[in-house]
């Protein structure tokens, strides 16, 4: 029962479809503007850079706070906390960014909601994932390639780390290899995109 209580109000708090909500309150419904995606890099296109910023804040929440409630909450005396409690928050969060029941399981691509979890899981793994990004996404200007090479990259992280400095769990591992599989799934269009040179590109607006 405490599988099932963890999981559904984790999946609950990352179904709420920030993006769509800030959207809203300009009176746009982001669905039907820029990419269509409800994350924060077409709530930036469509609304504002610092809209953007409060976007992927909020969906990275979603996936930290249910993980870390959980290990602050259930944590026994001696220091010590069940993994698969932590992963099934890190799922259901996920899980409902991607499928989110209040909008009939049509979400975004998890990739803000999933760092979120993995700092609560394994926070060094992604800072390695996250300077990837940056490299990648300064290189190339396209969040979607950064997206899915810091989506690959942070499994490999992980194992790097359970080698070289500190012990992940094997429980952990195996979640990062999940997602990261899932996260570049969920990019197979934006591949297609890639592949064909017709991915958009983050530009900043030009000043007037």
């Amino acid at each position: 029962m405490i599988y099932f209580s963890i999981f559904a109000a984790s999946y609950l708090a990352g179904a709420i479809p920030f993006g769509l909500l800030i959207g809203f309150c300009f009176g746009k419904d982001i669905r039907k503007e820029g990419s269509g995606n409800i994350g924060a890099t077409n709530v930036t296109r469509v609304i504002g850079k610092w809209w953007g910023k409060l976007c992927f804040f909020l969906d990275f929440l979603k996936g930290f706070l249910p993980v870390y409630l959980t290990a602050y909450f259930l944590t026994s005396p001696d220091g010590k906390v069940s993994g698969l409690l932590l992963l099934t928050a890190a799922a259901g969060a996920i899980l409902g960014h991607m499928f989110p029941v209040y909008l009939r399981f049509r979400g975004g691509k998890g990739i803000s909601t999933a760092a979120g979890a993995a700092l609560a899981l394994a926070g060094w793994a992604l800072l390695i994932a996250l300077l990837i990004w940056v490299a990648v996404f300064l290189i190339s200007r396209y969040v979607s390639l950064a997206s899915i090479c810091a989506a690959a990259a942070l499994p490999v992280a992980a194992v790097v780390l359970n080698f070289f400095y500190r012990p992940v769990p094997g429980s952990i591992l195996f979640f990062f290899f999940i997602i990261s599989a899932v996260a570049i799934y969920r990019h197979s269009s934006n591949i297609v995109r890639l592949y064909h040179g017709t991915e958009l590109k983050f530009e900043r607006k030009p000043k007037k």
